[in-house]
């Protein structure tokens, strides 16, 4: 039994070793990855950059409902983590765990933001890593709001349309301070997957992504359920008449 324990005791070890070993080494590569980067062009360079666009709209312009609509759905524990969120990792994993496939990611709004403008989509632990010190480096140099309005004013949301800006006048004809909650939720909700989720190719799907982000929010406690039905049970049409195309009647 002795024999037993002490061979389980060194395998463990060795194991813990070896793990040890292999983080190293990969983040050591995510590193160099993040330095290279950023070398080449700041963060803050790619900031202003953005700020610097035409149609750039500032956190202060965007409607409450469309911030915590983006929260609640893409990382609503924001506010709290340095650019990394354990809980959020561990969570999705427990979730792909159960259902025996990769359903949810538990990547920050400041790790996109790092993604978005200084990595490919790859699927490579040195680029996870790379990624997260950027964040890192984001969330040191920038405030949470200066970080969630430079994200929304570069992802994409489908259609050919980058920023917020562009979505909503493309989507709806409307500045993003005239947007609805129905609009601003579902605004939220496309760029998980703008292609999929585009209303000028997919319009059941992006309901039913919308359906998600309103679900968020009710367990977010931003809403309550009879709020979160009221919002779906919305017709674009009936609210924009004049003008959206007959396409986004859903």
């Amino acid at each position: 039994m002795k024999k037993l324990l002490k061979f389980l005791l060194t395998l463990f070890i060795l194991a813990v070793l070896s793990g040890t070993v292999f983080v190293t080494v990969y983040a050591s590569k995510g590193y160099k990855m993040h330095i290279e980067a950023t070398g080449a062009c700041p963060v803050e360079t790619k900031a202003e950059e953005i700020q610097n666009a035409e149609d750039f709209v500032s956190y202060d312009e965007l409607p409450e409902f469309y911030i915590k609509a983006v929260i609640s759905v893409e990382d609503r524990r924001f506010e709290k983590h340095s650019g990394i969120d354990p809980v959020a990792i561990g969570r999705a994993i427990i979730h792909d765990i159960k259902a025996k496939a990769p359903v949810e990611g538990g990547s920050t709004i400041t790790q996109q933001l790092a993604k978005n403008l200084y990595y490919t989509h790859e699927k490579r632990l040195e680029r996870k890593f790379a990624e997260a010190f950027t964040a890192f480096e984001f969330e040191k140099k920038f405030s949470k709001e200066e970080i969630f309005e430079l994200y929304v004013n570069s992802i994409y949301f489908g259609s050919n349309y980058y920023g917020i800006a562009e979505a909503a006048q493309g989507y709806y004809g409307a500045e993003v301070s005239e947007l609805t909650e129905y609009e601003c939720a579902m605004l939220a909700g496309i760029p998980n997957a703008p292609t999929a989720y585009s209303l000028d190719t997919s319009p059941d799907l992006a309901k039913q992504r919308l359906a998600q982000v309103l679900g968020n929010m009710v367990e977010n406690e931003d809403i309550d359920a009879v709020k979160a039905k009221t919002i779906i049970d919305m017709q674009p049409l009936l609210i924009r008449v004049n003008l959206l195309p007959s396409r986004y009647e859903y």
